[in-house]
């Protein structure tokens, strides 16, 4: 998010030198810095105890690819509450367990992406209506469905990389 009028006031912001941060709009009346900050989100891969992973498609990001569970954070909620929500919400799966692993930032579009793995049973999906189609894979499988480079297939990589 970048700020160009005051959220308090309304004023327009100016530029001015902040210490070691450099540049940094500001306002003058009300006597406070804006930093510029992304937008706060989580990416969770899903996984089953055969070791298998649940991916979505969702027509508004991709109807080539395949992609983890993500969501915005919402006021109020930490990272944890709102990745283990967003997999209730996308799949209708009750994380047994949920553990942070990184952080990402995605510059299309300005996110800061906090990624989790959330293992679950293994069961039938029950999809929000923002889900086109989800699937249970292999590691093998889910890597091909994946966009080369996305985050999300970094946080596959990392987690079977890990698992050698």
């Amino acid at each position: 998010m970048k700020f160009i009028y005051c959220p308090q006031c309304g004023n327009k912001l100016e530029k001015k030198e902040i210490g070691d941060e450099g540049m940094v709009p500001y306002c003058e009346i009300c006597k406070r810095p804006w930093f510029d900050m992304p937008y706060a989100c989580t990416i969770t891969l899903v996984i089953n105890e055969l070791e298998e992973v649940a991916l979505i498609r969702q027509g508004y990001v991709s109807d080539q690819y395949y992609v983890c569970v993500a969501g915005y954070i919402q006021c109020g909620e930490s990272a944890e509450e709102s990745a283990g929500r967003e997999v209730m919400e996308e799949l209708g799966l009750e994380p047994e367990s949920l553990s942070y692993t990184k952080s990402y930032y995605f510059e299309k579009k300005d996110m800061l992406m906090l990624a989790f793995e959330a293992h679950v049973k293994k069961k039938d999906f029950c999809l929000s209506g923002e889900v086109d189609q989800a699937s249970w894979f292999s590691f093998e499988e889910a890597h091909s469905r994946m966009r080369k480079g996305s985050i999300a297939i970094q946080l596959l990589e990392n987690y079977f990389n890990e698992k050698k």
